[in-house]
């Protein structure tokens, strides 16, 4: 039991902090093909508070400033925004939406599992029918670096 609670101890320590968004991509279940899911130049910012506090934002890449109505819907499908509470438990990071860049999620517990390899982190979901991809069954695969200052 103890070392489980050491294990859970260093992994809070490793998970604060802010992290420089990578990549993210889909990968489908069936196939095992990876999906660019912003494109290849995509950005973003982790914020992982000892706390409690999670924050996220991930925009797509080749985005440019949006002048009409078709262009500012483009470019609210083009990004993920959210922040709230998040827990531990094992692996397993669960938060807790309090604000996002689409209502719809707000309030659903967003699940995620992660694992670390040298300063990157890696997020991934469980598999899920993507409606982005034609209901395909993919799981996302999201690779943040640790910032340093």
């Amino acid at each position: 039991m103890l070392a489980a609670s050491a294990a859970a101890a260093d992994d809070k320590d490793r998970i604060v902090g802010v992290w420089k968004h990578v990549s993210v991509t889909q990968e489908d279940a069936e196939t095992k093909e990876h999906i660019a899911a912003f494109g290849a130049q995509s950005h973003g910012f982790l914020s992982v508070t000892p706390e409690g506090q999670w924050t996220a934002i991930t925009t797509a890449g080749g985005r440019t400033v949006p002048k009409t109505e078709a262009e500012k819907a483009a470019a609210f499908e083009s990004m993920i925004a959210y922040s709230g509470k998040y827990r531990l438990e094992g692996n397993k990071v669960t938060v807790r939406p309090e604000v996002a860049w689409n209502e719809s999620y707000i309030g659903p517990d967003q699940v995620r599992f992660f694992r670390f390899e040298g300063d990157r982190m890696y997020i991934e979901s469980a598999p899920r029918p993507n409606p982005n991809l034609g209901g395909r069954v993919t799981r996302s695969i999201t690779i943040w670096e640790r910032e340093r200052f």
